[in-house]
């Protein structure tokens, strides 16, 4: 497969993971190996489902204390229909039994914070599935936390 190849395949996936568009940023070393490593070669590996994926992804997101990265990829899920929101909410009540606490809340208070959102954007007719994500990211890439 040719670098070029490699990279449109680590777009789509990376698109499709994190629901929005992402640009082709040329030249920087750790966007071009999570593009053409994580997202061209990980995420496009046969033997998991991407709903299996979404699922280790959230635990993994949960068990750090990331909620801007869970509220991405919690809206994500219910964007591309591999996760429910009742799913969900289960996913928060299970994971705080062995996370503890501290860390299902987290989960669970993305779960609300992105179902919210969604609802309200659907309310006003706006594109409540990548909204979210724009959203979450920016605060990630800021360094603050949703509260």
């Amino acid at each position: 497969m040719s670098n070029d190849e490699l990279r449109r395949k680590g777009l789509q996936k990376m698109n499709e993971v994190y629901g929005w568009e992402m640009p082709n940023i040329e030249g920087d070393a750790y966007f071009d190996l999570t593009v053409d490593h994580l997202f061209g070669d990980i995420w496009n590996r046969p033997g998991l489902s991407m709903r299996d994926k979404r699922i280790m992804t959230l635990t993994a997101v949960t068990a750090v204390g990331n909620r801007d990265l869970a509220e991405i990829q919690i809206n994500a899920a219910l964007l591309n229909g591999e996760l429910t929101e009742d799913e969900l909410k289960e996913m928060a009540i299970f994971l705080t039994h062995y996370l503890g606490f501290p860390l299902g809340s987290v989960l669970n208070g993305a779960v609300g914070a992105v179902v919210a959102k969604r609802k309200k954007a659907a309310a006003k007719g706006e594109g409540e599935d990548k909204k979210a994500n724009v959203e979450a990211a920016i605060r990630m890439n800021a360094g603050k936390s949703a509260d």
